[in-house]
């Protein structure tokens, strides 16, 4: 089958497109580079570099298409209460121009990755896909819109349409991995330090209501989301328009995510503890019951230290071109 991948030499993305080549499929991917990276694309697969509202119906125009995997997107959620033009622009724009270029070629299906960001900061955990969706931020609001859109579209048109919803996503495959020019997640944000490319890891909250005072947070491998799309693409239902959320459903605390990577790598990482900041929950763990249950999806790299190593052997292959806090 052959699918197209936008966003597709960023970090999910890239590692998605592999993925799918691995299992015989042919990829075209859709990036204009603006976060991702060249050599992020997987050998082998067509790449048309621009913007995917520019692009899009030329490329889902050209020959017979069996989905979509749309991953580009602006995702700094600081950058978004700042700018939050370029987010409603950026992501809410350019989903309605893919959805629009879907219906007039009539591609069948749609995975569409989407953020644990819709949901806000919830009162509870773990966190189910019927929980109240109230996002803090236009990113999170932004993603919120593009779900209702496709779900009236695929209401409409007749398509079916998967929605993921990840939680915090780590680790590499196939020679891919995180390597942002903006770094905002915390594994990585370790590693540096243990590259030397910063002093320290700042620790925001000491006095969480936790095991050890820090949050917790839930840790996907970026391997077992991959698999998660190629079974949402596989069993996409016509006219529907589903959404799962995707973690380990197991929380690890700030401190306990410094000690695996103290262990991968054999560096003692410096920590500075640090106020918490505004909206941060004490502990955001996902419920993946449903996607357990109807897409048979069950994540299997679980274990921290598993994770960090790969995340740690990516960035040590890069050299050089790794991206750093000192740039």
């Amino acid at each position: 089958m052959k699918f197209v991948v936008t966003g597709g030499a960023g970090y999910v993305g890239s590692v998605c497109a592999a993925v799918l080549m691995e299992n015989d499929h042919e990829v075209v991917v859709v990036d204009d580079l603006s976060t991702g990276n060249a050599d992020g694309v997987p050998s082998g697969a067509e790449f048309v570099e621009g913007p995917v509202a520019e692009v899009i119906s030329s490329v889902l125009g050209r020959e017979k298409v069996d989905g979509v995997l749309h991953f580009a997107a602006q995702s700094l959620v600081g950058e978004s209460v700042e700018k939050p033009e370029k987010y409603w622009r950026g992501n809410l724009g350019a989903a309605l121009e893919l959805l629009d270029a879907i219906v007039e070629h009539q591609v069948p299906r749609l995975v569409f990755s989407s953020t644990a960001a819709t949901y806000g900061e919830p009162e509870r955990t773990p966190i189910t896909e019927d929980f109240p969706t109230r996002p803090t931020n236009p990113y999170g609001a932004s993603k919120l819109a593009i779900d209702h859109a496709i779900t009236g579209y695929t209401a409409a048109r007749g398509f079916g349409a998967t929605s993921l919803r990840y939680f915090n996503v780590a680790g590499a495959h196939a020679g891919l991995g995180e390597n942002r020019v903006v770094e905002t997640h915390l594994i990585p944000l370790v590693l540096q330090v243990a590259l030397g490319h910063r002093e320290s890891i700042s620790v925001f909250g000491t006095d969480w209501p936790t095991p050890d005072g820090t949050a917790v947070r839930d840790y996907i491998h970026v391997r077992d989301l991959a698999d998660a799309h190629l079974r949402a693409l596989s069993q996409s239902v016509p006219g529907s328009h589903r959404i799962f959320n995707l973690g380990s459903g197991e929380g690890f605390s700030v401190r306990e995510v410094v000690d695996a990577c103290r262990r991968v790598t054999g560096v003692d990482i410096a920590v500075t503890d640090a106020p918490r900041r505004a909206g941060d929950p004490a502990v955001l763990v996902a419920s993946s019951e449903k996607a357990m249950a109807e897409l048979g999806w069950k994540p299997e790299l679980t274990d921290l230290d598993v994770i960090v190593a790969d995340a740690w052997a990516f960035l040590q292959s890069l050299g050089d071109r790794a991206h750093s806090a000192r740039r």
